[in-house]
């Protein structure tokens, strides 16, 4: 299918998504977000509406609910133009789901120089199922969570080698945009300095150069090397923990430590992105495992929390 081409500077493209796994019991506690967004955006209609992250445990909420033909209303009453889904798991039940559902329009996958031939995640093959059927991509977390914005020094290195005044973040946000079929890369932009930033090489972006792409295939296989936790900070697991931990902060002070071996940032770090936004201690951990149900990741939360604490926090 084609999309419509976004040439206009001035466009104002709506998108949200139905959460139809998180706290709902039945189709109108599904499809009341709906209305929610209608609300709260004023917008009128959406553009682009994701069913949000199918796969395992959660595609059967939509299943269960039917929402598949209840986004085809909302379509035909004009209230949506375009409908597809968000998917963090394996090919072969996006190859299941797009097999059952061939009038989903678009699909969102997350896709980085990281993870493209990451077992976890899977972005080549889930990439290349979607290309299989026809379905143009969104391709969320490009910088992964931020971790390619500031990747470790010897990666780093490997990039500025090749382009001195090149940001990291560029080089992940490019090596997305080079790829065939997709309508847009959401870079989780948070100052005005990294637009400026994504602006300056995207507005003219013809895709990469043979010697960009080795440079990227050498940084893939230096990362390679580093065992890192692949968390993206979604903090799904902080909504369904029952201790409220704070998980994602002590992955991302953990990875910190494994980067840059400074025990005293990381803590720095853990003191900070745990305690100081009102979450607690993985000490506080009971293994209850509602967190790795929802993990996108597929990350064995509970032993990377014992991780925490014993190189960490003891």
């Amino acid at each position: 299918m084609r999309l419509p081409k976004l040439d206009d500077d001035t466009i104002d493209v709506e998108q949200t998504k139905n959460t139809a796994w998180i706290n709902c019991k039945t189709r109108e506690d599904a499809t009341a977000q709906f209305e929610t967004s209608l609300k709260q955006t004023g917008a009128g209609y959406f553009d682009f509406y994701l069913l949000h992250n199918l796969g395992e445990m959660r595609t059967q909420y939509f299943d269960n609910f039917d929402l598949w033909s209840w986004v085809q209303e909302k379509k035909v009453q004009g209230l949506i133009k375009h409908v597809g889904f968000s998917f963090h798991s394996t090919p072969e039940e996006l190859e299941a789901i797009l097999t059952a559902h061939p009038e989903m329009e678009f699909v969102q996958l997350q896709i980085n120089y990281a993870d493209w031939e990451n077992p976890a995640v899977q972005s080549r093959a889930c990439y290349e199922v979607a290309r299989k059927h026809g379905k143009p991509v969104i391709i969320m977390e490009p910088v992964k969570g931020g971790m390619l914005a500031t990747p470790p020094k010897s990666v780093e290195k490997i990039l500025k080698d090749t382009e001195p005044d090149a940001s990291p973040a560029s080089w992940a946000v490019r090596f997305a945009a080079n790829l065939e079929g997709v309508i847009t890369v959401l870079s989780g932009m948070s100052n005005v300095e990294q637009m400026q930033d994504n602006l300056s090489y995207m507005k003219t972006f013809d895709g990469l150069s043979e010697k960009e792409k080795e440079t990227l295939d050498k940084a893939q296989e230096e990362l390679k090397k580093i065992p890192l936790i692949p968390c993206t900070t979604c903090n799904y697991c902080a909504k369904v923990c029952p201790k409220e931990i704070g998980i994602s902060g002590s992955f991302t002070a953990m990875n910190y430590l494994t980067l840059y071996g400074s025990k005293p940032q990381a803590l720095h770090q853990e003191n900070w992105l745990v305690g100081g936004h009102g979450r607690k201690s993985a000490t506080e951990c009971v293994k209850c495992g509602k967190c790795e149900e929802v993990c996108p990741q597929h990350i064995k939360i509970r032993d990377e929390l014992e991780k925490v604490v014993e190189g960490l926090l003891k």
